[in-house]
């Protein structure tokens, strides 16, 4: 889940903002991508799992979703690209219309924001993001 700074700020609509990789072996992606790009991992406690926040010499630049259980039976592994939005409830309804199919309706994440999961007309699969507005002092 998006916790990068691109989206923590206020977004810039429609810039990329969070990369997250969706896997079956959360263990074998660590070590793999430990090894190869020196990342380290840092377990971020969510409801029912925990969600893996990928550094790169201390900059935060992505995550790891672990696809365990019988709903993702089939579903390959791959990285998610998250992109900020406006307004994801407003945008999905256009996504809808230019031939969009929503896979995840848009649901709250507490302390981050709004989010959905699409796939674009082409097959591809995004996530649109609209961060929790920050606080005002």
């Amino acid at each position: 889940m998006p916790n990068a700074n691109e989206c923590e700020a206020a977004p810039k609509h429609g810039v990329v903002c969070w990369n997250e990789f969706n896997v079956h072996d959360v263990e074998r992606a660590k070590k793999f991508y430990g090894q190869c790009l020196g990342w380290s991992f840092e377990a971020m406690p969510m409801e029912g799992f925990r969600y893996w926040i990928i550094s790169s010499e201390g900059a935060r630049v992505g995550g790891i979703f672990e696809t365990k259980g019988p709903e993702f039976e089939g579903v390959l592994e791959r990285w998610l690209t998250y992109i900020g939005v406006d307004d994801v409830d407003a945008r999905l309804q256009k996504a809808k219309v230019a031939g969009a199919t929503i896979c995840k309706d848009a649901f709250d994440i507490p302390g981050v924001g709004r989010m959905a999961v699409l796939q674009e007309p082409g097959g591809a699969f995004v996530a649109w993001m609209t961060p929790k507005p920050e606080p005002t002092a």
